[in-house]
């Protein structure tokens, strides 16, 4: 029997479609939610919303044994290893500090304290892309650029900030710091880099008449182009102008508000914060949260009363991380009054999500993160993590 050529030609398309799959229904990019868990070495990615379930778990130290044959070989950096887990890690390796992802969600740039390093994740396959050693034996807290070209991390024990190229790990340069460079803020703007150095949190040093044995301690505003100091200012001369001679001069965590006029600085050993002019460059007002703790200042956990501050995007809003009270709550920035006491155990940092409704807050202690109601102060769900979270970023997750 003859087929015509119309019938052959449909009998070819359908099977030719037949065999060619369906294309998937591409997924977009989405704003997640970054969970460093310190002591794991992973970190997991939790919707911002919703049920906040676990979308996934990331291995960050993939590399290890490669890292440890490294360090057993080098003894020098194997004291520094074993120091960090005794002084800082409290008896534990501490594998990720912070962590940002690039802007098309394809690499995760992690921090990692007891290897000196950054590591940016290969998202779609868990492989490291690229690594950099920090100046020094210890990697902390990191700041990416508004345009998240850079990232900005903290050499706590080399007394420099990198800044690193996010795509490559190529260093661009760096800036030097006092003591155990700690915080980074970059300006919405992208042309400032908002710094402080905490000094020698772990010594046991820590009566308020041994303050200057706890070394140079700075906030610093940087040119985030040329990376030169525009200023370096000794909180200890503005607390002593202010009258607050018993405060600790060493700035913690810190966030800004929308106009970045002003700075609300946890401080060493304070149970709350002060409210600083970034114009004026002085003390405006100290807040005083409440302290539920009768532990010694020796026993305060790497000197933080407090760690962890964040302000809504309207700026209406702090939300603050009680660590050593074991509490976090939501303060007004007008009248310094708190809302409900959250309790949980050891509370160590605080970040917003992306659309403003929700303060994350890790609570290191009990290897889980909290969602707290910026409006209400309430909480709105608390989500088991791996073991102790401390870091918190909103990210993209890329398809």
């Amino acid at each position: 029997m003859k087929l015509s050529r119309s019938v052959i030609a449909l009998v070819c398309v359908a099977v030719i479609g037949a065999a060619t799959p369906t294309p998937a229904t591409a997924q977009p990019a989405q704003q997640v939610l970054f969970v460093g868990n310190n002591w794991d070495g992973t970190v997991d990615v939790l919707r911002p919303s919703g049920g906040f379930e676990r979308i996934r778990r990331i291995n960050v130290i993939p590399d290890r044994d490669a890292r440890m044959v490294e360090i057993y070989l080098n003894p020098v950096r194997l004291a520094y290893f074993l120091a960090i887990r005794q002084l800082i890690g409290e008896g534990h390796d501490q594998f990720v500090d912070d962590m940002y992802t690039s802007p098309d969600g394809r690499l995760l740039v992690v921090s990692r304290p007891s290897f000196g390093d950054v590591v940016a994740i290969t998202l779609a396959t868990g492989r490291v892309a690229w690594r950099f050693r920090v100046s020094g034996f210890r990697a902390d807290h990191m700041a990416l650029s508004p345009d998240g070209r850079h990232v900005a991390v903290s050499a706590s024990t080399g007394n420099v900030v990198h800044v690193l190229d996010v795509a490559t790990g190529r260093q661009v340069g760096t800036f030097a710091s006092g003591d155990s460079p700690h915080e980074n803020i970059y300006s919405r703007d992208g042309r400032r880099i908002f710094h402080a150095s905490i000094g020698s949190v772990y010594t046991g040093l820590d009566r308020p008449w041994l303050d200057s044995t706890k070394g140079q301690r700075y906030f610093q505003i940087v040119d985030a182009g040329t990376l030169q100091i525009l200023k370096r200012i000794d909180m200890r001369t503005k607390l002593d102008a202010a009258g607050h001679t018993d405060l600790s001069s060493a700035v913690r965590p810190m966030t800004l508000t929308p106009d970045e006029r002003l700075a609300y600085m946890q401080l060493s050993f304070h149970h709350g914060f002060i409210e600083y002019d970034l114009v004026a460059d002085r003390v405006l007002r100290v807040a005083h949260l409440p302290i539920l703790t009768n532990a010694p200042r020796e026993d305060y956990l790497l000197d933080s009363a407090h760690h962890g501050i964040a302000m809504n995007p309207d700026g209406t809003k702090l939300c603050v991380a009680g660590t050593m009270s074991n509490y976090a709550t939501i303060v007004s920035p007008t009248t310094f009054a708190h809302g409900q006491l959250i309790r949980g155990d050891k509370p160590y940092w605080a970040t917003p999500s992306t659309d403003g409704r929700y303060c994350f807050v890790s609570w290191s202690g009990i290897d889980a993160i909290s969602a707290i109601s910026y409006d209400t102060g309430a909480e709105v769900a608390r989500v088991s993590v791996g073991d102790h979270p401390q870091r918190m970023r909103m990210g993209i997750l890329a398809a």
